[in-house]
């Protein structure tokens, strides 16, 4: 037996990886990505940060690609009912509106995984009184932040949305707003905390916004950070998180 087989017969998870690898190699990111995330799961089940580490960034690279075909090859489009998803959906940018709420933009991004159809899914909420609109991401932890509409979308008293908002934004708008919203996700860990506790934080909170590149990188440093960190004493009490439902 080689040592190749004895290490991925020895670890489930290093034979998963091996296939995520393959997966990377003949460009199936929807599989590589599936099995890059279980193996992540898995790892972190087992306190491994080391192997965590190590599958982070294969992680990173096959959701990259995915969101790159959706922004780059992929159509733009609001979603203000299930219906207005259709039956047979488009690669793309996909901007939910209200009434519709995070946790709606949360299971379009699953479906539409599912489905091996790239896309690049987000929510906002009502504009606020400053104009802004409040994005969300919904993971095991809720991520909130606010950007600005894009260009030539005004207020509108008598809407649910507050404003006249009746095309999708561009492409541009879309990558800048999922980039704020990963950005409010990294600073809404305490640097104080643990780094194993920050694996965990960072972890929940790529969940809600699965395609940031910056919270990838962040998760494997808070990984390799834990390896040299004695393991925290005691159990960690938190307190609940947001609701998902929620304006």
């Amino acid at each position: 037996m080689t040592p190749m087989a004895e290490s991925t017969q020895a670890n489930p998870i290093d034979a998963l990886m091996d296939r995520a690898s393959g997966a990377l190699a003949e460009t199936d990111y929807f599989e590589a990505a599936t099995l890059a995330h279980a193996g992540l799961r898995q790892a972190r089940a087992a306190g491994d940060f080391e192997r965590m580490a190590r599958i982070v960034l294969p992680l990173q690279e096959a959701r990259r690609q995915i969101r790159e075909a959706a922004v780059d090859d992929g159509g733009r489009f609001l979603v203000r009912r299930s219906g207005d998803v259709p039956g047979d959906p488009r690669p793309g940018c996909y901007l939910i509106e209200p009434p519709l709420v995070g946790m709606d933009a949360r299971q379009l991004r699953e479906v539409l995984f599912e489905r091996r159809v790239p896309a690049l899914v987000l929510a906002r909420e009502p504009r606020t009184s400053a104009g802004l609109w409040p994005i969300v991401g919904v993971g095991h932890r809720v991520v909130r932040t606010r950007v600005e509409p894009p260009a030539g979308v005004g207020p509108l008293a008598d809407s649910i949305r507050r404003d006249d908002n009746d095309q999708p934004p561009p492409a541009s708008w879309f990558v800048a707003a999922e980039e704020a919203l990963g950005d409010a996700a990294i600073a809404a860990v305490d640097p104080g905390e643990p780094a194993a506790f920050r694996v965990d934080d960072l972890l929940e909170r790529l969940g809600a916004v699965p395609e940031h590149e910056k919270l990838h990188q962040a998760l494997e440093a808070a990984c390799r950070q834990a390896l040299r960190e004695p393991a925290p004493a005691g159990r960690r009490h938190r307190p609940l998180v947001d609701d998902p439902f929620s304006f």
